[in-house]
């Protein structure tokens, strides 16, 4: 697991190898994470967007941005936490992801951004 604290928000991430398969006749690295976001912080905020980057082994790049987390923005009161669950596909079995949650503090209406720990993905196989 993988932990990192910006402005009072934990973000905690914990990663898995799902399995392989093939797609447009290529092998696929499937990998699931979970992300505990707590809020440590005195105020009450808001998650409303997030930006990935995704790189694999073979030098591919992969960004990916969009509004909430898995259809949701969770506003998260001092003291509480939004965990969820997803995925990513690799073209190697071996990559890491990072980037940054779009918070706004919803008591001054400020907006900041949260670091996302770069975390491994990693086929237990390949590994020595």
């Amino acid at each position: 697991m993988v932990q990192q604290v910006t402005k009072g928000i934990k973000i905690s991430v914990e990663t898995h190898f799902e399995g392989t398969f093939y797609k447009d006749y290529k092998i696929q690295f499937a990998f699931g994470y979970k992300v505990t976001i707590e809020n440590q912080s005195k105020n009450t905020v808001q998650l409303y967007a997030r930006e990935w980057t995704i790189l694999d082994a073979l030098n591919n790049v992969e960004m990916v941005s969009g509004e909430g987390v898995i259809g949701k923005k969770p506003i998260l009161k001092p003291g509480e936490l939004h965990t969820y669950t997803s995925g990513c596909l690799l073209t190697s079995p071996f990559g890491a992801m990072q980037g940054f949650y779009d918070m706004i503090n919803l008591e001054t209406e400020k907006k900041f951004k949260v670091a996302i720990p770069t975390f491994r993905l990693s086929a237990p196989f390949a590994l020595n």
